[in-house]
């Protein structure tokens, strides 16, 4: 079997895929760019990949493809109606990030509501401690996390794994229908509803054309002034331009976020460079996945993935 790994470095140089039982030739590339992709995978039998795109044009090309591997739970990189045409089967991972996703959603909870960054910046760039007078200064009102509301929006695992270390410190929760639905399930609350109520936000839904940009400037105007936004889900569920608008203008309180429409950001973007001065925008470089452990269970499952593929064909 001829495998190939279009972007490796996707994964920590410290936690590589297990050998594979089956003879193989594996290369590894450490990225990938669009025009690389076909010379570099014309050969393949597999291709293991994370963020690589792979659409209809890219598939047809390549004969001898019979497995994509992806180290991710996400798989909109890939045409999956091309891969299944061509008889290309899609194997990719899940669950390995439902403790460490979740715990960095309660991390940047916290971080907002108790104006974590606002002052740790102060001891950075002023003296205004050294100088307040008394042993402390409470310039920045801080307010509580028990009592408040969140609002999940997606229900897999790591959407319930939120809720639940959320209930544990005393939050109340309320999971978010789909936008637009004519009827409300059991355990759910109406969208516009729960953006009308809850004090934080957290987006854990897919990235489809119906979720695309559905936080904008529209759904923005619903949810309350002192509210929260997080996202570690995928960076084009949010409008950025409108985000930024809605921070800026004080409409929205605060945003936390591990994933941008654009990643890695170019370095002129308005929203990364945002974060650089407002103290109310945090932005993580997506890592709330890695885990030591989720990395361990990910390359493990890459590799189990793969092994039984070959094994059964499936």
């Amino acid at each position: 079997m001829n495998i190939v790994f279009l972007d490796s470095t996707g994964i920590p140089a410290s936690h590589r895929i297990p050998s594979f039982s089956f003879p193989h030739q594996l290369t590894e590339y450490a990225h990938t760019a669009a025009e690389q992709v076909l010379a570099r995978a014309k050969d393949a039998d597999i291709i293991i990949t994370s963020k690589v795109i792979l659409d209809r044009e890219i598939l047809s090309q390549l004969p001898k493809l019979k497995l994509i591997a992806v180290t991710a739970t996400g798989t909109n990189n890939i045409d999956l109606a091309a891969a299944k045409a061509l008889g290309i089967v899609v194997k990719n991972v899940t669950g390995y990030s439902s403790v460490t996703v979740p715990e960095h959603v309660i991390g940047m909870i916290y971080a907002l509501k108790h104006r974590l960054i606002d002052y740790h910046r102060d001891q950075l760039l002023t003296e205004r401690w050294a100088t307040c007078g008394q042993f402390c200064y409470v310039d920045y009102p801080i307010s509580d996390v028990q009592g408040s509301t969140l609002g999940i929006v997606g229900r897999g695992c790591i959407g319930n794994e939120v809720a639940r270390l959320a209930q544990a410190v005393g939050m109340r929760v309320l999971f978010a229908e789909h936008q637009h639905a004519t009827t409300i399930r059991e355990g759910y609350t109406a969208f516009d509803e729960v953006l009308k109520q809850a004090d934080v936000i957290s987006l854990h839904c897919p990235l489809t054309p119906q979720t695309e940009q559905l936080i904008n400037a529209k759904t923005l105007a619903l949810m309350k002034p002192n509210a929260c936004l997080i996202n570690t889900g995928r960076g084009g569920l949010i409008n950025e331009a409108d985000l930024l608008q809605a921070l800026q203008s004080g409409k929205l309180a605060g945003a936390a976020l591990d994933v941008l429409v654009k990643e890695p950001p170019a370095s002129d973007d308005a929203l990364w460079l945002a974060a650089k001065t407002q103290p109310n925008l945090l932005i993580t470089p997506h890592v709330a996945w890695a885990s030591d452990s989720a990395l361990t269970t990910l390359v493990n499952k890459v590799a189990q993935n793969i092994e039984e593929f070959v094994l059964t064909g499936k």
